[in-house]
């Protein structure tokens, strides 16, 4: 390297610690009230302010958005790392596909012909339906609303910071320029202070049309913003429409379970323990006398769909057929018909 070069590259260090020292001191006596300060008109501090709501309820919105897909935050953490060295996210299954799978596996290990594995399985594939929906909801969520939050405050709110951090400075390079002249004492000092005065004057005045151009543009965001919210509704709308749907399905297939309880119990069901009054279809073999109530006393599983299904402490409605074997009486409960062991119910 050259005398030269390090002379130029000495000095250009040395002109950049006395402009850092320039601002640092009339930052100060500004603090102190012993010197003047530029004041900014009010359209712009107003433009300022409404700049920095945004930039803090953006953060806000996002981090919060992501809490709702995402509530575990060590998770929450290890999407951001790959996020931004650009690796593809680790694939995991959600909450509720771990909750199905653990349903399909108790299901097909408890007995799939039995109407507890059975239900089971039903609900775990379900579930796993329901893990595959909120899967694609969080991902269509995240393209179409954090990350182009995050890009705002990652792109034009950091070039905005930018910007006004620059006219901060050059407004600091004027103030300290107005200070000079004015302390000015010979002719030649004044004419230097004017020069450098008119010099910091149109700097200051030029990065305040650059910054204030950038802080109207948060209006066009504003608006960018109002789409992208309106993406994510429509996002939260298909998502729990299509859970609703496939519960619903759940629901029918489970009325379906030879010797199930039906349908789920609607919430306005009244007292489980009572049989309830339901039309059965019409069966010749049914008598039209003798039906009792009978108490069940223990849980019981039915083999086939001849039999029905009971669970302890109900109260069903029972007969007898003619030849039928006397271990055995048919019941009725919730639309529901067929045979129960006698050993398994109490008459009241």
């Amino acid at each position: 390297m050259s005398m030269d070069s390090s002379m130029e590259g000495f000095k250009k260090f040395a002109g950049q610690a006395g402009t850092f020292f320039t601002r640092a001191r009339q930052y100060t006596e500004e603090k102190l009230g012993s010197a003047e300060k530029t004041e900014l008109d009010a359209h712009f501090d107003n433009l300022q302010q409404r700049s920095d709501r945004t930039k803090l309820w953006t953060e806000r919105i996002v981090k919060n958005t992501e809490a709702v897909l995402q509530p575990n935050p060590n998770l929450r953490l290890e999407d951001m790392v790959n996020q931004k060295l650009e690796r593809k996210p680790r694939e995991r299954n959600t909450n509720v596909e771990a909750l199905g799978y653990s349903m399909v596996d108790a299901g097909n290990e408890l007995g799939p012909g039995t109407q507890y594995g059975a239900a089971l399985v039903q609900c775990g594939q379900t579930q796993i339906k329901l893990g595959q929906i909120e899967r694609e909801y969080m991902q269509a969520s995240v393209n179409n609303f954090v990350n182009p939050l995050n890009s705002f405050l990652d792109g034009d709110m950091k070039t905005i910071m930018k910007e006004r951090k620059l006219l901060e400075n050059k407004r600091l390079d004027l103030d300290a320029c107005k200070s000079k002249l004015r302390k000015a004492k010979s002719m030649e000092a004044q004419k230097t202070a004017e020069s450098e005065l008119r010099i910091a004057q149109s700097e200051f005045d030029r990065q305040y049309e650059i910054t204030k151009l950038l802080l109207e543009g948060v209006t066009s965001a504003h608006s960018t913003h109002l789409s992208r919210l309106q993406d994510y509704i429509e996002a939260q709308q298909v998502y729990y429409a299509q859970c609703q749907q496939a519960l619903a399905e759940l629901q029918r297939s489970m009325g379906n379970i030879p010797g199930s309880l039906g349908s789920i119990r609607p919430p306005n069901a009244t007292n489980p323990s009572a049989p309830a009054a339901t039309d059965f279809p019409e069966d010749p073999s049914r008598p039209s006398s003798g039906i009792r109530k009978a108490k069940v006393l223990y849980d019981y599983e039915a083999s086939d769909t001849s039999e029905l299904s009971l669970l302890a402490d109900e109260v069903i409605n029972v007969y007898s057929l003619p030849g039928m074997d006397s271990d055995w009486m048919m019941a009725e409960k919730s639309g529901q018909r067929g045979k129960v062991p006698t050993a398994y119910i109490e008459l009241v």
